[in-house]
């Protein structure tokens, strides 16, 4: 006897791979770096034990993002190339699921750090969540192109919590690298934006390059790291870091800026042809994670 075909209606059961896919892990990777880095540079020494749980529900927090932001995201995630084999859009995974998991990885994630850790993290933690959800996701995604730009301040929490972490409150250095990250995301993501276009445009999210265009957005790609090539720096003469961290962010910033230049006065408009917008889309990676790194070698030399 012949066996009976799958009906295409039926559900398939989603993997635990599935759930992990849920939380965005090279997004999540970036996040827990940019905590654990707040974490240790702060002035203050944390027991290893909490602050290994810190860094947890940080994970866990921007694990929770990403899954509600796939939740909310579904349709949009299926238009586009780059995300069409998420678990959702791909099916292998139904919609309440992933909301159940994203509200209870969050909700666990912002308790945790409340009672073991401090108030102050729990609230970070949490405004992170929310804002990433229902600011970036909710509202600004689909509306404006201004999304990156407003948005951006999603990404720049995990220091500020991990800084709050260790020592209860929030000082200038933390301040300085949100600022830091926040100029940082347009840049970012309008150069991997500028390669992808045609991903967002089939999607209808107005992205800047399909708004204003890839010669404006590769303009706003340049102006924008300006500002910040000079909060990345700011800490060293404002005394908060030593030269280690103040050499090392002024090069790697000067090499940033060469390579948002190079794109700012392209007229390349093929796709195919945007190796100078490839370049900076992986240098904008190794960039931050670099950065962070410095920020802690900094300290560790001083003390």
């Amino acid at each position: 006897m012949a066996s009976k075909a799958l009906s295409p209606a039926a559900p398939i059961p989603a993997e635990w791979r599935d759930f992990v896919a849920l939380t965005k892990p090279r997004v999540l990777s970036l996040v827990v770096f940019t905590g654990l880095c707040g974490l240790l540079a702060a002035p203050t020494t944390i027991n290893p034990v909490l602050g290994f749980t810190a860094v947890l529900c940080i994970a866990l927090g921007a694990g929770a993002a990403g899954a509600l932001n796939q939740w909310y995201e579904a349709d949009l995630d299926a238009n586009m190339r780059r995300t069409a084999n998420r678990p959702l859009p791909a099916g292998r995974m139904d919609r309440q699921s992933a909301l159940h998991f994203g509200v209870g990885l969050g909700s666990f994630s912002v308790i945790l750090m409340g009672l073991a850790i401090n108030v102050l993290a729990a609230a970070l933690l949490l405004g992170s969540i929310l804002f990433y959800v229902l600011i970036y996701t909710v509202w600004l995604k689909r509306r404006t192109p201004q999304n990156i730009v407003i948005g951006g301040a999603a990404g720049a929490f995990p220091v500020l919590i991990g800084w709050a972490a260790a020592t209860g409150r929030l000082d200038t250095l933390p301040l300085l690298m949100f600022a830091f990250v926040f100029l940082w995301t347009p840049p970012h993501f309008w150069s991997l934006s500028l390669f992808i276009k045609s991903d967002y445009a089939n999607a209808g999210v107005p992205m800047m390059p399909v708004v204003a265009g890839i010669p404006a957005t590769r303009i706003q790609v340049m102006l924008y790291t300006v500002p910040m090539a000079i909060a990345a720096v700011m800490p060293w003469p404002l005394g908060l870091t030593g030269a280690i961290y103040g050499v090392g962010a002024s090069v790697l910033s000067a090499i940033f800026l060469g390579l948002a230049v190079r794109v700012g006065l392209r007229r390349e408009s093929d796709p195919s042809r945007m190796k100078p917008e490839r370049q900076l889309f992986t240098y904008s990676m190794l960039y931050l994670f670099a950065m962070f790194g410095l920020m802690v070698a900094d300290k560790m030399v001083i003390a």
